[in-house]
Formats: structure tokens, sequence, C-alpha cells
């Protein structure tokens, strides 16, 4: 299972042709959920996703230390 860049669902595409994909589109592809099945990758900017997946968890535990939630 394949989710492009818009968050849309391609469906189930070869491997091959999902790294071809996030090569034209400049970006990587990451598998998200390698337990199910069909297992699902994602085409996203690996870097962007990092960040603000950190950028989250930091403003969570902030927010629960001071009692503001």
């Amino acid at each position: 299972m394949l989710i492009d860049q818009d968050n849309k669902n391609v469906g189930e595409v070869d491997t091959r042709d999902a790294l071809r994909m996030a090569m034209e589109a400049e970006l990587d592809l990451v598998e998200v959920a390698p337990n199910a099945k069909p297992p699902v990758a994602r085409i996203l900017d690996y870097s962007k996703f990092i960040y603000e997946k950190k950028r989250k968890e930091f403003h969570l535990n902030f927010f629960m230390k001071i009692g503001r939630f």
C-alpha cells in the first residue's frame, strides 16, 4: 500500500515503482507500517517528518510538566 506526498492512497504498488515515484518527487520512501498486510509506505520528506515529530513530542512534554494540556 502506498500513500503519496499529498496523502492520497495510491494502492498496492511494486517497490521499484514506488522508489521511482519518490525519486521523481525528490522525496523519500518510508515504510510506516511494515507488519500490516500489505505493508504501508509513504512518500515524504523524512527529515521534515522527524523534525515535526520531535517538535510535537517536545511540546507535549513541556505542557505536561507545567500542568497545561
